[in-house]
């Protein structure tokens, strides 16, 4: 019979190697705690700079890249064997409406599964319903804090909710002198809790009645704080070549970085003329403007379908005659979100019409009128953009890949943007290199955004870290069937905690948040 001080003794022992065995990863892959220090050996290394592949090995510890070569593993460290899959930094979308759900879905497959390791919201000028109500930036950085989520979170702040906070429904008129000096004071106060920049959405109500004398004595304020303007312009058919010189004119009078967000051209007729805005874009960078811009890999768009008419007369059949037949067709147009219509949904509005016996002309005005009246939230996919000017704009050096996407989202930006891209237009049809890819979804976008410290793979650097398969990564998402997630992606790393190993969540929620030019705690 064992002496009781000596049966002690190995139970204490036995504890002891059962919990350092659960911090470990087994054959298998499990992991159920992520240590401190890992070393990932045998990888193909993208910096993200847009350079050639390196094959070494990647050391970081308590969340920092601390070195990158070939090393040995040390004890107490742990070590995974990349077998020459491709390591890169966390991919960072832009111009992301993911956080809309992030208090409930804390570990979003939707961007897990992309390779998304950090969020950017705020953008087309509106706040999301993170921490809903809005209250302001820091208490929605409170609100994450509090029960942070397996990404990182960083905000612009957005003139759109200013202005419906400050006029609320009087708002097809400029603002006053005095409601423009409350909007800057919400601006300042959110600049000083870390906001990238000022963001605004100019083709949406209550923004599209702002003057750019408004917007450009707001940019200036972000400009005080060195932080950057992002917009979602004020056309992007009918006017969009002045809603381009608009934005320059900003940047110009204000001395502030400018950024088109999801640039395009979604209009039948202006097919082909990506090649003259990119011509205008590299004029105003060679005059000195600091001008980017974001985009995503399809040809559809999702919004009011109010944009469809600009001057926003419902009652206007010719302004309903153009754009069914200049801008989006009928059968272009799917209505995603219509309340108290569940019938709707997933239909066409040429599939609508014929449904109720129709001109689509008066269906398009009867609705428009109906969900003004009714104060009706409504929206639809409009496939109606070029695919060579997808291509063209993908490829000119300023732009960055987003999402403008949510989780589990009815259109697949939300959930393959990052995969279709490193799939469709690098594997399949050579429009960008893979290290070019990369670098369009992570030093670029943190340099556009004004981030440090993440984006690139190299010591001092987060350890946000995505092992992917080039060869199989591949997006499922369709306009038909958008909720399905992408496969491909082997691991993801949040600050060094693995948050994603073969398509399984783990337990880990590391992510931050990313304040204007500081990105570390």
């Amino acid at each position: 019979m064992i002496p009781r001080i000596r049966l002690t003794i190995l139970l204490i022992l036995f504890t002891l190697s059962l919990l350092s065995s659960c911090a470990e990863r087994n054959e298998q892959g499990e992991t159920s705690n992520s240590p401190s220090t890992w070393i990932i050996k045998n990888a193909l290394i993208y910096d993200g700079l847009g350079g050639d592949p390196i094959n070494a090995d990647v050391r970081f510890k308590e969340g920092i890249i601390t070195g990158v070569g070939i090393f040995d593993a040390e004890p107490g460290e742990m070590a995974w064997d990349a077998n020459g899959l491709a390591l890169s930094p966390g991919f960072i979308d832009p111009h992301s409406h993911h956080d809309t759900k992030l208090m409930n879905d804390r570990a979003p497959k939707s961007a897990l599964a992309q390779g998304i390791t950090t969020i950017v919201s705020g953008l087309d000028g509106g706040a999301s319903t993170f921490g809903a109500p809005f209250v302001s930036i820091a208490n929605s950085f409170a609100e994450f804090e509090k029960n942070p989520a397996a990404i990182n979170l960083a905000y612009f702040a957005p003139h759109d909710t200013y202005r419906e906070i400050v006029m609320k429904q009087d708002f097809k008129r400029p603002a006053t002198i005095n409601e423009l000096d409350q909007m800057k004071q919400m601006l300042r106060r959110d600049l000083e809790a870390g906001a990238l920049g000022l963001s605004t959405g100019l083709e949406y109500e209550p923004s599209l009645y702002s003057t750019i004398d408004e917007v450009i004595e707001l940019a200036k304020v972000a400009a005080e704080y060195g932080g950057r303007y992002s917009s979602h312009i004020r056309s992007e058919d009918i006017k969009v070549t002045e809603a381009i010189d608009e934005v320059l004119t900003i940047a110009r009078e204000a001395n502030i970085p400018a950024n088109i967000s999801h640039i395009k051209l979604a209009m039948y007729a202006l097919y082909g003329q990506s090649s003259d805005v990119i011509r205008k874009l590299n004029d105003a960078r060679n005059q000195g403007l600091n001008i980017t811009a974001d985009i995503y890999p399809y040809d559809g768009w999702k919004a009011p379908m109010a944009i469809l008419m600009p001057a926003r007369d419902y009652t206007d059949r010719a302004a309903a005659e153009y754009a069914l037949g200049s801008i989006a067709s009928p059968a272009s147009i799917t209505i995603t979100d219509y309340d108290g219509e569940p019938t709707y949904i997933g239909k066409t509005l040429a599939e609508l019409a014929a449904e109720k016996n129709m001109d689509p002309v008066d269906l398009l005005m009867q609705l428009l009128q109906r969900a003004e009246r009714e104060n009706i939230e409504e929206r639809v996919i409009g496939r109606n953009i070029g695919k060579e000017d997808i291509q063209n704009f993908m490829q000119w050096p300023y732009t960055a890949i987003t999402t403008d996407g949510g989780i589990d989202d009815n259109h697949p930006r939300g959930q393959g943007t990052f995969s279709r891209v490193l799939a469709l237009y690098v594997r399949d049809e050579n429009v960008l290199s893979l290290s070019e890819a990369i670098r369009k979804m992570t030093s670029l976008s943190a340099q556009n955004l004004g981030i440090s410290n993440r984006g690139t793979l190299k010591p001092g650097f987060a350890a946000d870290l995505v092992l992917f398969d080039p060869t199989t990564i591949q997006d499922h998402a369709t306009f038909e069937d958008s909720l399905q997630y992408s496969t491909g992606i082997e691991a993801v790393w949040v600050n060094g905690e693995l948050v994603m190993e073969k398509g399984n969540i783990t337990e880990a929620r590391p992510g931050q948040i990313i304040r204007r030019g500081n990105s570390l705690p």
